[in-house]
């Protein structure tokens, strides 16, 4: 997917709570469809550990009990992306778009298609052949999943986005059936490679690859600066 070169801007926000960078998100996505914020907007991040319902999510797909999640600290989490149930955690490289749509000429399926090619573009530089499954959205590597995709548009901006397993450690996903499909195995590149990535490597690689697929240009900005183009900001 090549468009003619645009700027977005890019935000790394670290490890980051996820109802935090959630409410960042909506507040983003409001300055956008009222354009407000000029230009598109891409959040890199890692979360603490979370599970995500989305809309398709139900309880019924936790093999655990909500009181084992409580007493390891992790809280469940309703939101309006696609999807299921799935799990968030630190060495899990995270990007969430949040992108006019209509403005840049991208349907919601080339949209989604083109985040599923920059994480297998992305594992590919370190010799992983990852790839689509036309049943199941996402990245994958034979039968194992190594990367998950979830957005919600508002108003034909996007928001939420895509999940890749870097480092994570992949417990918590054999607590849950992983976006509701059972018997699926998930994987990581650590676990593939044996051997840890450094996930400022891993974050050069998906901004390299995210410019490429898209056609467009990161530019690094502060989040508090994109948060004062925002109806909510400063």
């Amino acid at each position: 997917m090549v468009t003619s070169q645009k700027k977005w801007l890019l935000a790394d926000l670290g490890l980051s709570d996820y109802r935090e960078a959630w409410t960042m998100q909506t507040r983003l996505v409001d300055a956008r469809k009222e354009d407000v914020l000029k230009s598109d907007v891409v959040l890199f991040l890692e979360h603490p550990a979370v599970f995500t319902l989305g809309r398709r999510g139900g309880l019924a797909n936790l093999k655990v009990t909500e009181a084992f999640l409580a007493s390891r600290g992790i809280p469940i989490v309703h939101v309006e992306r696609g999807g299921d149930i799935t799990y968030h955690g630190p060495g899990q490289l995270v990007l969430y778009p949040v992108v006019n749509l209509r403005a840049m000429g991208f349907g919601v399926l080339p949209f989604v298609e083109g985040l599923e090619e920059v994480m297998i573009r992305t594992v590919a530089d370190w010799g992983i052949k990852a790839e689509r499954n036309p049943r199941n959205r996402g990245a994958w590597v034979g039968p194992e999943k190594i990367g998950s995709i979830g957005i919600a548009v508002r108003r034909s901006v996007s928001f939420h986005g895509l999940a890749l397993n870097v480092n994570t450690d992949l417990e918590p996903f054999t607590w849950v059936n992983p976006c509701g499909l059972q018997g699926v195995m998930i994987t990581s590149i650590k676990r593939i490679l044996e051997k840890e990535i450094p996930m400022e490597d891993m974050k050069s690689a998906a901004k390299r690859h995210m410019e490429n697929v898209f056609g467009i240009r990161l530019e690094s900005s502060r989040p508090e600066s994109i948060l004062a183009r925002s109806p909510a900001g400063p």
